[in-house]
């Protein structure tokens, strides 16, 4: 795993929880929610391509 990926979702994350107290703030608590389910969106695609790499290394091991 690269680290470049772990700063990705350290950065995704920080955008997120900013963006959602400043809507909070503002009253507005359904958009906040949307924000929250977009980064958690964003995270799991960002996810997909290192768990298929895992998959096709595992595959390769066993020879599957």
């Amino acid at each position: 795993m690269d680290v470049t990926l772990l700063l990705k979702i350290a950065g995704v994350g920080l955008l997120t929880s900013v963006l959602c107290q400043v809507l909070k703030s503002g009253g507005r608590d359904e958009q906040a929610g949307y924000v929250v389910l977009g980064g958690i969106i964003v995270v799991l695609l960002l996810l997909v391509g290192e768990i298929s790499h895992l998959i096709t290394t595992v595959r390769n091991t066993f020879g599957i």
